[in-house]
């Protein structure tokens, strides 16, 4: 886990407000047991009204079959990744509800059918060992790739198992490396030893309930006995450690995750000693063979310079932590650009930078006399493109994809090399709906605060602007997550080509202009994000698209927890919520599962003062049993160790009690996705745009 990317926020401390003794007297607090016998009755029983009410007709069940279709087809693109000579996939498919880990070569993967070696048939084994595992992932030991430590999650729950796998056998190492059931990992070191965080037994997690240890662990020794290397605080997020395998340049680093944004990388010398990277904690960290990179979230005044947030740095790792000072800034945002995503290649780095939500890629290459930058060439300049190194050891070579909401996704081989030939389309994902009746629009809202807002509008060509258009608005809004237009095959067929228009918002909170636009929508100013969603529908009603009585909103996770605002703050403004997977009691929020690490997010409850304005944006408090609400679903996971089901369980009860339009369905697996294969994301999926056609559609 690296210490840009690591999922965590520490307890804040400060005096306890009296809200917990409210919380104790919640009436639905006894939801929150998640296998609690009682509970899962009465999760069973509401399942089975929302499927009496929504799941019984003709339409939902072609819906259904024609979602599962799309999942389960063999023709979408096989993503794949490079180890060795060997290009390896994770596949899952009508035959395959599980999945399949397989390989194949280049050559073979150019070809229309791929002949594929099958490493691992997780349906097979599932039913070997009665178990009902869920992919998580594979780390192969490099140079020969012949053992990887395969991560395997019951019911797709974030916390898994580690096994070891010999690749050249195809089996599992008898008394191999094992990680018990837990939330963490196990690392390569080498071929006998591996980095472990996971749960040691009391005390060794944190608040948060990640790792709060990391240990060096030799094969054939008891996990128990493994030595140290980091010992974090309670109030920590997560620990983990990583050992960089690159030839010439192999090094071990620990991160210590202190909270979301806000962590410490630690280069590992050979004789244990730690010497912390001095970069502000706030910095995405980064080494790659001599380079260090860091992309700023806050202006760091050094070296008698100050850079703006957003900007990303270069400087030789060597030198800098001699203590040199001196950076080479590769990117610098405005107020209309931001820094989507970098990738290094053998000789190159490859920047892709978002303009007003929309991509550009420029190659940068470091020199004798600086670094040189020119654009990429042969990139459409249309839709969503992505790039990612196939091996930065080894080439030049890129994987990019290119998308939009009504283009199916294009993958290309091309090469960030001076000259090189023009991008080689690989696998074209198939047409799965009639997209040739809709147009894709950017519209500007405005906000309250007078923020520009950008928007983007699927819609009929010939939409007659007469406010009576079956609307979907879908918004996210927070941890600096970019939504940027993609191909859903779901939302195609079981929206778009009825004749419903689509909308997603890029609203404040998310990172689609950088640092500033994601510190924005913040902790007190939260109210932000939602004012901006809210701008956003009303800028579509004014303009005639809609009505709010043919305008409904989805989103999931912090998306759940926009979309039940939306509800409680703005029901005038809609005619229909989704709302998934959510948080909504924003008063215990932080007790419950991995809530505790998302408080640099939205603040502390336990504070006086930060539940004075949590309180503001806590849906479950919100709600008044006096007022009218738009008809609402909520869908969440039993499954789901991230984000509680006590969460969407205990406003289904409230609103219910009080009478409102609002049914329920808990998928019994399924993790913070929400369904662990294809049939459940297809029933799941099925739901919710069935709803929204009901209470929608008619004109």
């Amino acid at each position: 886990m690296s210490a840009a990317l690591a999922f965590a926020v520490g307890l804040a401390t400060g005096p306890v407000h009296a809200n917990e003794e409210a919380a104790v007297s919640d009436p639905y607090q006894w939801l929150e047991g998640v296998e609690d016998p009682k509970a899962l009755e009465w999760v069973k029983a509401q399942n089975a009204k929302a499927e009496a009410e929504l799941a019984a007709t003709p339409e939902f069940k072609q819906l259904e079959a024609d979602l599962l279709a799309i999942y389960d087809s063999d023709d979408k693109i096989p993503g794949v990744y490079k180890q060795g000579e060997w290009y390896y996939n994770f596949w899952r498919d009508k035959q395959n509800p599980r999945g399949l880990w397989r390989r194949t070569t280049l050559e073979e993967y150019r070809k229309p059918r791929p002949q594929w070696e099958v490493l691992i048939d997780l349906d097979a084994l599932n039913k070997a060992e009665g178990e009902n595992w869920v992919w998580h992932g594979a780390d192969c030991l490099r140079p020969d790739y012949s053992r990887c430590l395969v991560a395997l999650s019951r019911g797709g729950a974030d916390a898994d198992v580690t096994r070891e796998f010999d690749l050249d056998n195809k089996a599992w190492v008898e008394d191999g490396f094992f990680r018990e059931e837990a939330k963490g990992a196990l690392g390569w070191i080498d071929r006998d030893t591996v980095y472990a965080y996971t749960d040691f037994g009391a005390g060794s997690m944190t608040e948060s309930g990640y790792p709060r240890i990391v240990k060096e662990w030799k094969r054939g020794t008891p996990l128990a006995s493994a030595a140290v290397v980091y010992e974090g605080r309670a109030d920590d997020m997560y620990i983990a450690a990583v050992h960089d395998h690159t030839p010439g340049f192999e090094r071990d680093f620990v991160s210590r995750t202190l909270a979301f944004y806000n962590d410490e990388l630690y280069l590992r010398k050979a004789d244990g000693e730690l010497a912390r990277i001095d970069a502000p904690n706030s910095a995405n960290k980064s080494v790659h063979k001599q380079w260090l990179t860091l992309e700023l979230r806050e202006p760091w005044e050094v070296g008698g310079r100050t850079y703006p947030a957003g900007s990303l740095l270069a400087a030789k790792f060597d030198e800098f932590m001699d203590g040199q000072r001196d950076f080479v800034v590769l990117f610098e945002p405005t107020q209309t650009s931001s820094l989507a995503g970098s990738s290094w290649t053998r000789n190159h780095l490859v920047l892709n930078v978002l303009e007003d939500v929309k991509n550009r890629l420029t190659v940068l290459t470091p020199g004798e006399d600086g670094w040189s930058r020119r654009p990429l060439g042969g990139v459409p300049e249309f839709g969503t493109i992505g790039a990612s190194a196939v091996d930065s050891d080894e080439s030049d070579a890129l994987w990019l994809t290119v998308t939009d909401y009504l283009t199916p996704t294009t993958l290309m081989l091309g090469d960030a090399g001076e000259g090189a030939a023009a991008p080689e389309v690989l696998k074209t994902m198939p047409t799965f709906f009639d997209a040739s009746r809709h147009v894709v629009e950017q519209h500007f809202a405005t906000s309250k605060d007078g923020t520009r807002v950008p928007y983007f509008l699927v819609r009929p060509k010939d939409l007659v602007y007469d406010g009576t258009n079956p609307t979907l608005l879908y918004g996210y809004g927070g941890f600096e997550i970019s939504l940027t237009p993609g191909y859903s095959g779901g939302v195609g067929k079981g929206w778009l080509e009825k004749g419903g228009v689509y909308a997603v918002a890029n609203i404040r909170g998310g990172g689609e202009y950088g640092p500033r636009w994601h510190q924005a929508a913040l902790k007190a100013n939260r109210h932000k994000a939602y004012e901006d969603f809210a701008a956003v529908a009303q800028d579509m009603i004014d303009r005639k698209i809609t009505s709010p009585q043919h305008l409904g909103v989805r989103g999931g996770s912090n998306g759940g927890l926009l979309t039940g605002n939306m509800l409680t703050q703005y029901p005038e403004l809609f005619g229909a919520i989704v709302i998934q997977v959510p948080l909504l009691d924003m008063q215990r929020y932080n007790k419950l599962l991995a809530g505790a690490s998302w408080m640099a997010e939205y603040g502390n409850p336990d504070i006086a003062e930060e539940w004075e304005y949590i309180r503001t944006f806590s849906p479950y408090h919100l709600f008044d049993p006096a007022k009218d609400y738009p008809a609402t679903i909520l869908l969440t996971s039993t499954r789901d160790d991230r984000v509680h089901p006590g969460h969407a369980r205990k406003m289904f009860a409230k609103m219910s009690e009080a009478g409102k339009d609002v049914r329920y369905y808990e998928n019994i697996e399924g993790g913070h996705g929400g369904a662990a294969d294809n049939r459940q994301a297809a029933h799941m999926d099925a739901l919710y745009l069935s709803f929204l056609w009901q209470q929608l559609g008619q004109k």
